[in-house]
C-alpha cells in the first residue's frame, strides 16, 4: 500500500485583476497528508501555475492514501541526486524470460537447450566441479526489450551505437495512468503529459497493462502512445520512453506505427513491455535499461530497474 497520499476537491480561484477558475473532482498530490486547506490551496495555485491570484476557495476537501501522479509543487521535496546518501531502493521492472515465454503474440518463444550438461562436465573438469553451459534461441523482440533506431531504419545506430549514458541512471518521470484511460479511450495523448520538464528523461507510461502478461488479454485493447504523444516527447527533449504495454503503438489500428517512427528516427530510446511501474514514484527515480552491444541488431531484451532513493 502506498504511503503517498493526494487530496480530492473543487475549488473556485479569483484573480485580483479579475475573472477566475473553477474546477471540480480535482485530485492534487501532496507531500504529507497533514497539510491546511491554506496550504493544499498555495499547492494548487503552484501546480497550476498561476499569477495574480487574490483568493482559494476549496469545497468539499478529501486527504486520501494514494499513489502521486507528479503535480507540480511537490517535486521539491524528493531528494537532490548529492542528498540521496548511499541507501537507494532497486525496483525490478523486467519481466523474466524462460523457455515458451510468449511475449507478443505471433512472434516465437525463445528455447533453451543445454551445451554441455552438469553431468557430462564432470568428465572436463577436476573432481567436485562441473558446469552447465545453455544455448538460447529467441527473437531480440522477447521479455522487455528495448528498440535501436536500427528496428525501423536500415540506416538507423544499432544496439551497439547506443550511447550509454542515454541508457543509465536517467531521470525516470512516471506517468501514472491507470485511472487516464478506458476501452474507448486507449490512446495516451501529449496534452496528459505536459504538465513536467521532460528534457533528458526517462518518460514511463504506468498503464497497468502488464497485469495481462502471458495472458490471451494481453493482446487486446492494450493502450498506446497516439503519434501526437510522440511528437509531443521528441519536442519536449524526452531521452526514452517505456510503457508497460504490449506496444509502443497500437496494433489494431492497422500497419502505421507512428511513435516508433517519431523516436525513433529523433534517436529516442523505446522500451517496451515494461512491469511494476506501481512501484516507482512519479518523480524522483532513476531508470536503467541497457542491451548488450550487438552490431547490426536493432531490439533486444534489457534488465530494466529503477532506483529510488533511500533514507540515509
Amino acid at each position: 500500500m502506498t504511503d503517498e497520499h493526494r487530496a480530492h476537491f473543487d475549488f473556485s480561484i479569483a484573480f485580483a485583476n479579475g475573472g477566475g477558475l473553477t474546477g471540480e473532482g480535482f485530485r492534487l498530490d501532496l507531500p504529507r497528508p497533514e497539510l491546511t486547506p491554506e496550504q493544499i490551496g498555495e499547492l494548487l495555485v503552484a501546480h497550476l501555475g498561476l499569477a495574480l491570484v487574490s483568493e482559494v476557495e476549496l469545497r468539499e476537501l478529501r486527504i486520501v492514501q494514494e499513489q502521486h501522479r507528479g503535480s507540480r509543487g511537490v517535486a521539491a521535496s524528493v531528494p537532490a541526486a548529492d542528498e540521496r546518501g548511499s541507501k537507494e531502493r532497486v525496483i525490478d521492472l523486467s519481466h523474466p524470460i524462460e523457455a515458451g515465454l510468449i511475449t507478443y503474440p505471433g512472434l516465437p518463444a525463445p528455447s533453451i537447450v543445454p551445451h554441455l550438461t552438469r553431468e557430462d562436465s564432470k568428465a572436463k573438469y577436476a573432481p567436485g566441479t562441473e558446469f552447465a553451459m545453455d544455448v538460447i534461441t529467441m527473437i531480440g523482440n522477447t521479455g522487455t526489450y528495448l528498440d535501436a533506431p536500427y528496428h525501423r531504419y536500415e540506416d538507423g545506430g544499432d544496439l551497439a551505437s547506443l550511447d550509454l549514458q542515454t541508457l543509465v541512471g536517467l531521470r525516470a518521470e512516471v506517468f501514472h495512468l491507470r485511472d487516464a484511460w478506458d476501452a474507448e479511450r486507449r490512446g495516451i495523448e501529449a496534452v496528459t503529459l505536459a504538465d513536467r520538464d521532460l528534457r533528458d528523461a526517462a518518460v514511463l507510461l504506468d498503464t497497468g497493462w502488464s497485469a495481462h502478461f502471458g495472458t490471451p488479454e494481453y493482446a487486446h485493447g492494450a493502450p498506446y502512445l497516439t503519434e501526437g504523444g510522440a511528437r509531443f516527447l521528441v519536442d519536449a527533449g524526452a531521452r526514452l520512453v517505456g510503457i508497460d504495454s504490449l506496444n509502443i503503438d497500437d496494433t489494431e489500428g492497422g500497419g502505421a506505427r507512428p511513435a516508433h517512427t517519431i523516436l525513433l528516427a529523433a534517436g529516442v530510446h523505446v522500451v517496451e513491455h515494461l512491469t511494476a511501474l506501481a512501484e516507482v514514484p512519479a518523480q524522483g527515480a532513476r531508470f536503467t535499461a541497457a542491451p548488450p552491444a550487438v552490431r547490426g541488431f536493432g531490439t533486444f531484451p534489457v534488465r530494466a530497474f529503477a532506483t529510488v532513493p533511500g533514507s540515509s
